[in-house]
């Protein structure tokens, strides 16, 4: 599916625990690294190169842990945005909204219409012998929701 034009909407999942903002900084520089590495493979398999411009784009992320969270769920946030500048987005100031929700498996939950992306998150996470935390993170240009 290679494209030289469309990188948006851009959407990604990887398996790990996110590191807080509060982490130890070595912790948090591992974790960017993941997630920077996990954005590349990803824009990768999508496009043949992209031009970054500078336009507004809202981010969301999806948690799925294992166990109940231990930290505040946005405390996760600028770990992640931070990862993506040069690979996604040029700078995170381009991002005008961000959505964050952590789905514990105790609790019910269900996507009416989840994207191909989301749903091999899901099922990373719901059919593994093995389970792991799961991240899935969308970044798009669509600006209907300053509509709102």
């Amino acid at each position: 599916m290679e494209n030289d034009e469309v990188l948006f909407p851009f959407e990604f999942h990887l398996m790990g625990t996110p590191i807080s903002l509060q982490g130890k900084p070595a912790s948090k520089e591992r974790w960017k690294n993941e997630v920077a590495e996990a954005a590349r493979v990803r824009r990768d398999e999508n496009v043949e190169w992209a031009y970054l411009e500078p336009e507004p784009l809202a981010l969301t992320i999806y948690y799925f842990p294992i166990a109940p969270m231990g930290g505040d769920v946005d405390n996760i946030v600028k770990p992640i945005m931070d990862a993506l500048i040069g690979i996604v987005y040029v700078d995170d100031k381009a991002v005008e909204r961000v959505t964050v929700q952590k789905f514990e498996p105790a609790e019910e939950w269900e996507f009416s219409t989840p994207s191909e992306q989301l749903t091999i998150a899901l099922d990373t996470t719901t059919r593994s012998h093995d389970p792991m935390p799961v991240v899935y993170v969308n970044v798009a240009n669509d600006l209907s929701w300053r509509r709102l």
